[in-house]
């Protein structure tokens, strides 16, 4: 009877020793993660990103490449705008890629190692190593660590959640919050793997450029991207033209400062073809030329003021002329087209209808309507706005001053590839952007086919974001 006893004291005590060392802490997961980072040689994921830091909500279906030791391909398709951008780092630099247009922007970087990205391990990974005070729990077959979050280009964002799938470590879930917690990001990660054989041809650049189409770079990995309308010249496989459509393309290097000081006003202002390849039609006669700017969607959004109407308001009709106006219409001095006050009588200013004048001449001669911000900084007004020669290229100049000062030039680029500077990449939500630039510093970004370039010497990096943000919100009205 003492043997027995005996011998299931000593089972009992094997159990729970067993059982003790089959509990995970934070420490014991901290420890595997480390050496997972440690080892890591390649993966590849994909999964479902909203972010939550405009008015709308912007989801994004995203795929991620990594082989050591330093090559990445992040593809992000944002479906509803029909849109598909692709980041890339080899040995030749950091890329952003839009093959829809067939346009890239290069420049020299440490990305991602210095700034983290939500949908990369090893940010993830680094964020929590790195937090001392970390929060752990478990929520069945997940590790679930409570983290500060660390992304250089966003001071919104101020902790994430981590779900880690307990047998691999493999990322499951990520949801990054502000200072209220307020959920700005949510990737859900649907498919994830460590080890993944990847090609090295599958991160250069103009494969990535020729093949985004294609169902895969190799047998294994495919290519996340859906086929969009052909541009405008552009042939089908049938050998026929197609009807083309404007997506955002990458951002082309150079400052907006620079370009200005450069570039002189086009002369003899004509109504321009749409930036969506020519949809609008030409001004008529007596027709007033901002009526004739077409707006960047590719739609006249309210019809031209006839000869002796009093005619279209600056920003090419969004508002009824009062009788007696000047052709040109009124322009207030800054704010978007729906913040202006009613155009006034008989009697507008001299300076009134030159900003008019000037805002039409500018929409016509750039063959695309000027698309404001509808976000400006406290103490910000509008100084001016004027037509602008870029090489080949004719482009509408806006000019702010105040509390900040800074310009935004938006051009409709020809396909080019542009490098080499300095620069970091950020996430509008809409649309990915450039940051170049020390002392005076130019975000660059694409939409609807317009090519935006906001230069500041003193706007701060949030200031900067939001009014950058705030132009996709103008452009879909």
């Amino acid at each position: 009877m003492r043997r027995v006893t005996w011998i299931l004291a000593i089972v009992m005590s094997a159990a729970l020793l067993l059982a003790g060392c089959g509990k995970k802490d934070a420490g014991s997961v901290v420890k595997d993660l480390d050496h997972v980072i440690g080892k890591l040689e390649s993966y590849q994921g994909t999964g479902r990103m909203v972010l939550q830091t405009g008015q709308e909500p912007q989801e994004y279906q995203v795929e991620v490449w990594y082989q050591q030791p330093h090559y990445y391909r992040i593809s992000l398709t944002n479906e509803k705008k029909d849109i598909t951008q692709v980041v890339l780092r080899n040995d030749d630099g950091v890329f952003v890629l839009t093959p829809h247009l067939h346009k890239s922007f290069r420049f020299q970087s440490d990305w991602p190692e210095n700034q983290g990205q939500v949908y990369l391990f090893q940010s993830l990974a680094q964020s929590i190593l790195l937090d001392t005070e970390r929060q752990f729990t478990k929520e069945g077959n997940s590790f679930v660590f409570d983290v500060a979050a660390n992304y250089a280009n966003s001071g919104q964002m101020a902790r994430q959640k981590i779900w880690l799938d307990q047998k691999s470590l493999a990322p499951q879930k990520v949801e990054v919050s502000d200072s209220s917690s307020n959920v700005l990001v949510k990737l859900d990660f649907t498919q994830f793997e460590f080890g993944k054989k990847l090609e090295k041809d599958s991160f250069d650049m103009q494969r990535n450029m020729t093949s985004w189409d294609l169902k895969s770079l190799d047998k294994d990995a495919p290519v996340s991207g859906v086929a969009t309308e052909p541009a405008a010249g552009a042939t089908s496989p049938d050998g026929k033209a197609a009807a083309g459509k404007d997506t955002p393309a990458s951002a082309q290097a150079g400052t907006a400062g620079k370009d200005a000081a450069a570039g002189t006003p086009a002369s003899g202002a004509s109504a321009g073809a749409a930036a969506d390849g020519g949809k609008a039609p030409a001004a008529s006669p007596g027709q007033s030329a901002a009526a004739a700017g077409k707006a960047a969607d590719g739609s006249a959004k309210a019809p031209a003021a006839a000869a002796g109407s009093g005619g279209a308001a600056a920003d090419a009709g969004k508002m009824p002329a009062a009788p007696g106006a000047s052709a040109g219409g009124a322009a207030s001095a800054g704010g978007t087209g729906d913040k202006q006050p009613a155009p006034a009588a008989a009697g507008t200013s001299a300076t009134g209808a030159a900003d008019a004048d000037n805002k039409a001449a500018a929409n016509s001669s750039a063959g695309f309507g000027l698309i404001e911000p509808s976000y400006m900084p406290k103490g910000v007004a509008q100084q001016d706005i004027r037509d602008v020669k870029l090489g080949e290229n004719t482009g509408i100049m806006v000019r702010y001053q105040g509390t900040y000062n800074y310009t935004l030039l938006e051009v409709a680029p020809q396909t080019q590839t542009v490098s080499v500077l300095p620069g970091d990449i950020v996430d509008l939500g809409y649309t990915l952007g450039v940051v170049t630039g020390d002392e005076k510093k130019t975000l660059t970004w694409t939409y609807e086919g317009i090519e935006f370039r906001l230069a500041t010497a003193d706007l701060p990096h949030d200031e900067l974001v939001k009014i950058a943000q705030s132009v996709a919100e103008e452009a879909g009205k």
